[in-house]
């Protein structure tokens, strides 16, 4: 049992299981899916009540997304003590050579440590990648209204325009860093 929980679940049983948890979260309890609203809650919890953005019962409106949060939390942790170190994530050739091409050839673990690790992050590209990067998607997604999982799987299943205008967006992005700015990041 322990093997099949480290093997990927396969496009054809994740995607439905996705699918279907938006309705069920609809119906069972009007909620919708996505994360970035929790770290507002989370803000809005030790922010001093000055801010009338924060100012509002964030446990009766938020308690939902911190409860998910925190399961996402949890998950990752359990991977971290779980997975063993040397589990290299299944990626395609041409994936791979697209990542050698670009300085990253350690595919163990699930993040590259060529990019995520303190020496890169004491650098001025790795402090723009981590720190500047990691501002600019907390403040794009409250600006935007939510995040990728909240656009893409709710807001596009309920047919929400201003979804659909981020959701492209995104996928701009996406292009542009992968093809533009991480090329020539580290370079």
């Amino acid at each position: 049992m322990y093997e099949l929980l480290l093997e990927p679940m396969p496009w054809y049983i994740a995607g439905p299981l996705i699918g279907l948890t938006l309705p069920l979260l609809l119906i069972i309890g009007n909620k919708t899916f996505g994360i970035s609203t929790s770290f507002q809650h989370m803000c809005a919890a030790v922010l001093p009540k000055k801010f009338p953005y924060f100012n509002y019962d964030w446990w009766k409106q938020g308690k939902w997304q911190l409860q998910l949060s925190f399961g996402i939390l949890l998950g990752g942790v359990l991977a971290a003590f779980f997975i063993p170190e040397d589990y290299v994530i299944d990626l395609s050739t041409s994936t791979i050579a697209t990542l050698q091409e670009n300085g990253i050839s350690n595919f163990n673990g699930f993040v590259p440590i060529e990019v995520f690790n303190w020496e890169n992050l004491a650098s001025l590209p790795g402090f723009f990648i981590l720190v500047v990067g990691g501002f600019l998607i907390g403040f794009g997604t409250r600006y935007a209204g939510g995040c990728t999982s909240g656009h893409a799987i709710t807001g596009l299943a309920t047919l929400q325009k201003a979804s659909l205008i981020a959701v492209i967006g995104f996928f701009v992005g996406g292009i542009i860093s992968t093809y533009f700015i991480l090329p020539n990041l580290f370079n």
